[in-house]
């Protein structure tokens, strides 16, 4: 994912963030992903999904949609 675009996270991204904040997600470990990702693949309607997030890029930013944290034994 380009490191240049800007990050908008969704207001739901941010709800889910403070609630995922008490397993030691944070913002930070969320833009990490984003610019180095582990793996990336495509999901529905053109959006990229890297591992524990769900985000649209497009020209200009990149908008998280969600965060949700996967269990590592259904990605392997």
């Amino acid at each position: 994912m380009n490191k240049n675009k800007k990050v908008v996270f969704t207001l739901h991204a941010e709800d889910k963030l403070k609630r995922l904040m008490k397993i030691g997600i944070t913002k930070e470990k969320v833009l990490k992903i984003i610019e180095n990702p582990g793996k990336v693949v495509n999901g529905y309607y053109g959006r990229k999904i890297a591992h524990g997030l769900l985000s649209e890029e497009s020209e200009g930013e990149i908008v998280v949609v969600t965060i949700y944290p996967g269990e590592r034994r259904r990605y392997e």
